[in-house]
């Protein structure tokens, strides 16, 4: 496995194509089948020898599954204006969506529950996720050192040594599952380069290359990766779902996550209710 995440800087509609189609592992044929061109068709698309319509170019991306984000990139690297909006969540457009996320939250109590974009910047907490890190960190601590750009990144806080990283009593076993996650999330798209740069963050605090290097790939006999917390007569185990939302058709809203914690013994469960 390799050991950093790789940069991809296409500047070609069909160099963007090609690496989408390589990615997603469809030979030329395949596309062409699934979009209803001739393979002749894909090859001039790639080659640069044939220029797509914004149609096309859709097309194309629909069969791909890319993300709506790259999606604009097409369309620009194809001489199209972006369609695909990025849109604030305090935007006036957004209340029905907050208004549903916020019940998600509330429904959660007393159980912690996170809204996070794809970079694993917090965006939104309910009551039981703040009680959760304020358990452990100073709330101002966890502003000081992890708020960058108006935003807490979690990873930051479960990797650095002044984050969560004390209290996790299985760190090891869940920083390995956190490296492959950001790894796979920093390869699984063309031109992700703020993803690459986390992982390549993640990877220069101590141990953390060590670990990669040693990772093992070995069968798990456990159900689920649990989060084991301790902390004086604390001791805590939670493990978490992740939700998206449904058919967006705006950036922001196909990015967002919602992570839910649960408790996974009953040990864990009667503190928490306490």
């Amino acid at each position: 496995m390799q050991q950093r995440a790789i940069l991809h800087q296409p500047n070609s509609f069909g160099t963007i194509l090609k690496q989408w189609r390589d990615h997603r592992n469809i030979s030329q044929l395949d596309l062409a089948l699934s979009s209803q061109v001739s393979q002749r068709h894909i090859s001039f698309l790639e080659s640069g020898r044939a220029k797509p319509s914004q149609e096309m170019v859709l097309q194309l991306a629909k069969v791909l599954e890319i993300p709506l984000r790259h999606q604009n990139l097409m369309l620009s690297a194809a001489g199209f204006a972006p369609i695909h909006a990025e849109t604030d969540l305090s935007a006036p457009e957004m209340k029905p969506v907050c208004k549903a996320i916020a019940f998600i939250l509330q429904q959660q109590e007393p159980y912690p529950a996170l809204v996070i974009d794809r970079y694993w910047n917090l965006l939104k907490t309910n009551q039981g996720a703040e009680r959760l890190l304020n358990t452990f960190l100073d709330p101002n601590k966890l502003q000081d050192l992890f708020c960058i750009d108006g935003k807490i990144n979690l990873m930051r806080v479960v990797f650095d040594p002044q984050g969560l990283r004390p209290f996790i009593a299985n760190w090891e076993e869940v920083a390995s599952h956190l490296l492959q996650r950001t790894y796979r999330e920093a390869n699984s798209s063309i031109e992700s380069e703020q993803s690459a740069l986390l992982f390549e963050e993640l990877m220069s605090y101590p141990i953390a290359s060590n670990l990669w290097k040693n990772l093992s790939h070995s069968a798990q006999h456990t159900l689920l990766l649990t989060m084991h917390l301790k902390k004086n007569n604390l001791n805590w185990q939670f493990f978490s779902t992740i939700a998206t939302l449904g058919t967006p058709y705006d950036i922001t809203l196909q990015e967002i996550r919602i992570e839910c914690i649960f408790p996974a013994n009953e040990e864990t469960e009667r503190d928490w209710r306490k």
